[in-house]
């Protein structure tokens, strides 16, 4: 039974109905005739404020109405709507048509009860994208960070089997910052892009926009990749982040970086990032269980002759020897006689006989590289060695019996060699049971950096150095360079430069001149002079400020006899930026102290 009017009312509060996400700081101040209490709100939700026993904000007297007015709260903004009360609603002391958005410090008068809004600063949120849009976006943002070498990353949220993709990025965007931009792509999945954010910084955005889809799609995970480390292309960063959600557990955040796979053949490692990649090695160690011949094709420097490693470290033959023939090294006179042997006295220089390399891979693995260099001759006879098993050394007669497998490699069009007359058709048939096709290094640029990473650590344990890093000009300038020599060509430019790089950073400065964009041919012998002025070449500006910023930290160190706060002072830079930037070009305040 309601109490007499006058009578105090009864204010209390039931567990809000059909609420989501957390509770936030906002809240009902309840003012009646003998109290003033404090009712938290949730973020979201409906609340119906009335007399009736299961009103979710009860105000028990007879002014109120048992279904008086609803508060509706979404993300932060808060509206009042009038439920046909006896005497209405009122804000700031108009009634209520329908509804009424709220503010911050509104009073709501529900009969002779007055409630004053409270609500938290309404923090503003980037809009979700549309792919067209996102797509442009990540274009801006990556000529945005390569011209001011800014960071940048790219988050994917793989949400599994969940809500339509708009609606996750929707809320996805309201745990990240303005500058930041969300959107989806055309696969169904949400993607974020983070300027001025790398690593772990990244990583923790990633986790913020997971915890806030985590209602809407419980098996959601993702993956980052930071421009240049990762890649200097949207398509490179999206492919590597993506990968990164595929490997990622429930709930969590993988980096691209941490896609690489490793493989240990005899005794070196092999590191591959690019799918095709992957999926080319796990095909490799599947054909390594069979006995078929394999021909590997790839350009030079491509990496054909770990391919044709893999083959025979990962299959039965592993105990037995390897060997390897590179048939364009080798003069034609001498290619029959290093493959299938001699006797003594076969030739004028055969003072003993010798096996041939048939005959010392027995139970093991023939390695044929560049095969489209063999000689005519000896493919008729490479052929029938293959089928019979059999090989016959020059000066003999007699057959020996031979247990090899063969792999095959070479840069050559070898359909073209055919029709050339260069090479046999029913050998080409034979040596390509099993065809392996390497992709160029420009085709995976995912795998540039993690490569050059390998590399340069390798060099400089080699050279005895202290570890070595990448700076990201370094990066970005290996990022936007062909490679057409490949994996070898990116070998050696990381040996160069732990080889000239005197700090512990490497800068442009310290790879090739080719890679660098520096010209580097000189002119010819003799050569007369251009009749007209070369057009003048200059260094990226970029490049010349941090070499002189470099030096002017060196020279504050030094006159500060190694303090680094004050040679901070010196330099009118935050102690902060200095200690990032004295590791950056590899400084060392130990060697200023040491000098007089």
């Amino acid at each position: 039974m309601a109490p007499p009017s006058g009578s105090t009312p009864e204010t209390q509060t039931v567990e809000p109905r059909d609420l989501a996400g957390p509770p936030a700081a906002s809240y009902l101040l309840v003012i009646d005739d003998s109290s003033a209490r404090r009712l938290p709100l949730p973020r979201d939700g409906v609340l119906i404020l009335g007399r009736a026993p299961d009103a979710d904000v009860r105000i028990d007297t007879v002014a109120v109405s048992r279904r008086h007015a609803k508060l509706i709260l979404a993300e932060g903004e808060a509206q009042i709507a009038d439920l046909d009360s006896h005497n209405g609603t009122l804000v700031n002391g108009e009634r209520v048509q329908g509804s009424r958005t709220l503010a911050s410090g509104d009073v709501i008068g529900v009969g002779d009860t007055t409630l004053v809004l409270r609500a938290e600063p309404r923090r503003r949120i980037s809009a979700a994208v549309d792919p067209g849009t996102l797509r442009r976006r990540v274009e801006e943002e990556l000529e945005r960070a390569s011209d001011y070498r800014r960071p940048l990353a790219l988050a994917v949220l793989m949400p599994g089997d969940a809500a339509e993709p708009a609606a996750l990025a929707r809320r996805a965007a309201g745990a990240l910052r303005l500058m930041d931009v969300v959107g989806w792509d055309g696969t169904g999945q949400v993607v974020a892009v983070l300027p001025e954010l790398g690593g772990e910084a990244a990583r923790g955005a990633a986790l913020a926009m997971l915890a806030a889809i985590a209602k809407l799609a419980p098996e959601a995970r993702a993956g980052v990749a930071t421009y240049p480390g990762d890649g200097c292309d949207a398509e490179t960063l999206l492919e590597g982040a993506r990968a990164a959600a595929a490997i990622a557990v429930v709930g969590e955040v993988a980096l691209a970086a941490e896609t690489a796979v490793q493989h240990t053949i005899g005794d070196q490692v092999i590191v591959v990032a690019d799918p095709a990649m992957i999926r080319l090695f796990a095909l490799i160690r599947r054909l390594s269980a069979s006995a078929l011949p394999v021909l590997v094709l790839g350009e030079t420097g491509v990496g054909k002759e770990n391919a044709a490693a893999a083959v025979h470290h990962w299959s039965a033959r592993a105990a037995h020897p390897l060997i390897t023939l590179n048939c364009a090294a080798m003069p034609e006179a001498l290619v029959e006689s290093e493959l299938f042997g001699h006797e003594k006295g076969a030739f004028s220089d055969a003072r003993a006989a010798k096996p041939g390399l048939l005959e010392r891979a027995d139970g093991g693995t023939v390695f044929l590289d560049e095969v489209g260099e063999l000689p005519l001759a000896a493919q008729a006879k490479l052929l029938r060695a293959l089928e019979a098993k059999r090989v016959t050394r020059l000066g003999d007669v007699r057959e020996r019996e031979v247990d090899f497998r063969v792999v095959a490699a070479t840069n050559r069009d070898l359909g073209a060699e055919v029709a050339a007359g260069r090479f046999r058709q029913d050998l080409l048939f034979r040596l390509s049971a099993a065809v392996i096709e390497l992709p160029p290094l420009r085709h995976r640029p995912r795998e540039i950096s993690i490569l050059a990473r390998v590399f340069l650590a390798a060099a400089g344990a080699r050279a005895g150095r202290p570890p070595l890093e990448l700076s990201e000009a370094a990066l970005q300038a290996l990022g936007a360079y062909p490679f057409p020599g490949n994996v070898r060509e990116l070998k050696n430019a990381m040996e160069y430069a732990a080889a000239t790089e005197e700090g512990g950073v490497v800068e442009p400065w310290s790879l090739p001149d080719r890679i660098a964009g520096r010209a580097s041919t000189p002119p010819a012998a003799g050569s007369a002079a251009p009749p007209a002025p070369a057009t003048r070449r200059f260094r990226p500006i970029a490049e010349e400020l941090r070499e002189l910023e470099r030096a002017r930290m060196g020279e504050a160190l030094e006159a500060s006899g190694g303090v680094q706060t004050r040679a901070a002072e010196l330099l009118g830079m935050p102690i902060r930026t200095f200690g990032f930037k004295l590791k950056q070009y590899g400084l060392s305040p130990r060697e200023a102290k040491r000098r007089p």
